[in-house]
């Protein structure tokens, strides 16, 4: 079954609480994470995601756009992270999978991420400390941006890679994601969709991530 998390980002922050209960019917809540450092832009921390957590019990998606991860992923977990993704381009090679082993030693899943421009076979060696990888099918940092259908070439391979494999690891894309696009992901082999404006700017969301998750 394909996996819908809503993005928060896209979600309007003066009722963030009812915003959240709006879209319960998803699987995960998306939770961008930016420093203006790594990508150009900055969003919300460790503080706000402390009070959604003691919102909802929904699985948290934390996706940390942010340098040298390793120095703050603990803090996350600490915060209420379910999920902890840092980007493969945001450190070296030894602190990136020490990122890894400690969101996994927290008994937290671990994924990783990478822009548009960067190579799939950079996730390659951490296959094994992963249960997520997250292809980002715009450029990260903003959202509204138009759908990079060139980047489900790393779906299709990453998802035989992972098959063949026999790995649970799941394939999330985040970036343009509506109707329309998600079919492609998930004919490509996405497992979860992640979406902003999709579902946060529709009358009926709970009818927009139905129809999302019964794409396959």
């Amino acid at each position: 079954m394909i996996k819908i998390a809503p993005s928060i980002l896209s979600a309007d922050f003066t009722r963030l609480g009812e915003e959240i209960a709006s879209i319960r019917d998803a699987e995960y809540l998306h939770f961008d994470v930016m420093d203006g450092i790594f990508v150009p832009n900055i969003s919300v921390g460790i503080p706000v995601l402390e009070a959604v957590r003691k919102f909802t019990d929904m699985t948290l998606d934390v996706h940390l756009m942010i340098t040298e991860p390793v120095r703050y992923v603990k803090n996350f977990i600490d915060a209420g992270a379910d999920i902890v993704v840092i980007h493969v381009e945001a450190d070296t090679p030894e602190r990136t999978a020490e990122a890894l082993k400690v969101i996994r030693a927290s008994g937290k899943r671990a994924g990783l991420s990478l822009k548009p421009k960067t190579p799939v076979d950079a996730v390659l060696p951490y296959l094994d400390l992963l249960d997520l990888i997250l292809v980002m099918t715009v450029e990260p940092g903003f959202g509204g941006q138009k759908f990079m259908a060139d980047q489900l070439d790393k779906v299709r391979y990453l998802r035989a890679r992972i098959d063949e494999r026999g790995l649970g690891c799941e394939i999330e894309v985040d970036g343009g994601i509506n109707p329309e696009t998600a079919k492609l992901c998930v004919d490509a082999g996405v497992d979860v969709l992640v979406a902003g404006s999709a579902v946060f700017g529709a009358g009926d969301r709970t009818g927009v991530i139905r129809r999302l998750r019964c794409l396959s």
